[in-house]
């Protein structure tokens, strides 16, 4: 059985953080840059896991927690999983800083073998949550205009396009939509992230 979870990068995950970047983004930040978001106490940097189970151990584990409930950490810290013998994997990163009232949205990333299984959902869904729980009022983001898939997540989550930077990306003189999501302080959006949570997870579950 496969296991995920969201939880903040610590030290220990930088080396894996920086391998994950060079795979997704041909090396946007270095060791030390990572270093520095773990320091900012305006950073929130965020990791996604993956571990499997043998079997003896998934039927265990089944009547214990949900694999797909990946934004309950602590509930598999009371359980005691993953198994001391099961090898987890960083395959996704997300990053935003706060300034002011604002969550500016930096990395949101997952290994490309594991997209299109909703996980990209998954990692924006907490993003928001932590910008959220820092009472955050609006959330910023830049993506490259032709990142079509990327764009319509953003929009799924009430982001909306607010201007363009021209050839912002050096690599291709890409153009960078800039995106904006406003409301994060009125109640109804707690709801929201409430009811979203359920459908991500569900996504997550039939795509095992």
């Amino acid at each position: 059985m496969r296991f995920l979870e969201i939880k903040q990068i610590a030290a220990e995950h930088l080396n894996s953080a920086v391998e994950l970047d060079r795979l997704c983004f041909g090396g946007l930040w270095t060791l030390e840059g990572y270093r520095r978001e773990l320091g900012s106490p305006n950073s929130d940097l965020l990791g996604l896991w993956t571990w499997e189970t043998a079997d003896c151990a998934s039927e265990k584990l089944d009547s214990e927690l949900d694999p797909f409930d990946i934004f309950s950490p602590q509930n598999r810290a009371n359980t005691g999983a993953p198994p001391l013998q099961a090898t987890q994997t960083l395959i996704g990163l997300g990053c935003l800083w706060a300034i002011l009232e604002e969550a500016h949205i930096t990395i949101l990333a997952i290994d490309p073998r594991f997209q299109g299984r909703g996980l990209g959902q998954a990692l924006l869904w907490a993003l928001l949550k932590s910008a959220c729980d820092r009472q955050l009022e609006r959330a910023t983001l830049e993506v490259r205009s032709s990142n079509l898939a990327a764009v319509a997540l953003y929009e799924k989550f009430g982001f909306q396009e607010a201007g363009r930077r021209k050839r912002y990306y050096e690599d291709t003189g890409e153009d960078a939509l800039v995106m904006w999501r406003s409301g994060m302080e009125k109640p109804d959006f707690q709801q929201y992230l409430a009811v979203e949570k359920v459908q991500i997870c569900d996504r997550l579950r039939r795509n095992k």
